[in-house]
């Protein structure tokens, strides 16, 4: 699915489809009061959004990841593996699994910590703990109410913010900003704040953070590029490619978690060629591309840097000590 365009701005459209969004909204609140959470072995940070797709998660996942590793945790990470066939719980492998099988999140995130797919979250939490998860990271679940989380964090693209601010179908948001906020402790803003999200935020910890290219931005400078992607927000990589000091001479867009086919990318590998240019994608996509043709591609990855590490763990500690 891409974000209709009309989900950016506010019109007559959105305006028309609110009471639907009433509905929609309703529906949702419905099946977390309805939830009986179970609680988990471990303690369990989710990391989620309120708008759909596309806010950075899985970088934030990642980095967070990262940051209890180096605090001589053994955090693994649970996922509903979008896209994927997979119910689990399933251990992650990425030498036998692939996108069709577990999700591109999964197989990206496999590669920073033991990964779980599971559609039915407490299976995979139960699971993890099997095997010596002392932590528990959920990548997406903010509205899913099967698991008892100890730490909620929304993720919030500081570029497109929350949108039109309306509820699906009029706008990008899962539910009304104000219920999801109530229940977040705490708020993650990846990038400028460029739409005045943050003051939404109110008395909520708000932590900030940018996203940064891997060693490959080094490749594109200076060169003509065919660049793609299908992620939820494809104008946000071709942004980060032109900031690396690449010329876009074509841009492809495609819905998010599309599975790429031979044709797909023999043709983008084509229009490469004749165009004297390298074909540039995201690492979510290089994982759905068939693998004997990910070599021809150049992938451009991107990492979390987060500008207040005291403020991270100022807010982990009490999740922390209370495991401890």
């Amino acid at each position: 699915m891409r974000a209709p365009d009309f989900w950016h701005h506010d019109g007559t459209l959105a305006r028309l489809l609110s009471p639907l969004s009433a509905l929609y909204a309703w529906g949702g609140a419905q099946k977390l009061v309805g939830a009986q959470p179970v609680r988990a072995k471990m303690p369990v940070i989710c990391v989620g959004n309120i708008v759909a797709g596309g806010a950075g998660k899985t970088p934030v996942v990642a980095a967070l990841v990262e940051r209890l590793k180096a605090r001589g945790r053994q955090p693994h990470i649970l996922t509903r593996g979008y896209g994927g066939t997979e119910a689990g719980p399933r251990a992650v492998d990425p030498t036998r699994h692939d996108a069709t099988r577990v999700g591109d999140e999964a197989l990206l995130l496999s590669t920073v910590a033991p990964t779980w797919v599971a559609r039915w979250r407490p299976d995979g939490a139960a699971a993890a703990a099997d095997m010596g998860a002392d932590l528990l990271v959920m990548d997406d679940g903010f509205q899913n109410g099967t698991l008892v989380k100890d730490l909620s964090l929304v993720v919030i693209d500081g570029g497109y913010g929350f949108g039109n601010r309306r509820v699906i179908p009029a706008g990008p948001c899962r539910e009304p900003i104000a219920t999801g906020l109530a229940r977040a402790d705490a708020v993650v803003m990846v990038g400028d704040d460029r739409t005045g999200a943050a003051s939404l935020v109110g008395d909520k910890p708000l932590l900030r953070a940018r996203l940064v290219p891997g060693p490959e931005a080094a490749l594109l400078q200076g060169r003509d590029l065919v660049a793609f992607a299908g992620i939820g927000r494809p104008d946000k990589f071709f942004d980060t490619v032109e900031g690396c000091g690449g010329r876009i001479v074509a841009a492809h867009s495609f819905p998010d978690h599309h599975p790429y086919s031979r044709a797909d990318i023999e043709e983008l590998l084509e229009a490469a060629r004749a165009a004297d240019a390298l074909a540039v994608t995201t690492a979510k996509d290089a994982v759905r591309v068939p693998e004997d043709l990910r070599a021809l591609l150049t992938v451009l990855t991107v990492r979390l840097v987060w500008y207040d590490t005291g403020a991270l763990d100022r807010l982990l500690a009490p999740v922390l000590d209370h495991q401890s």
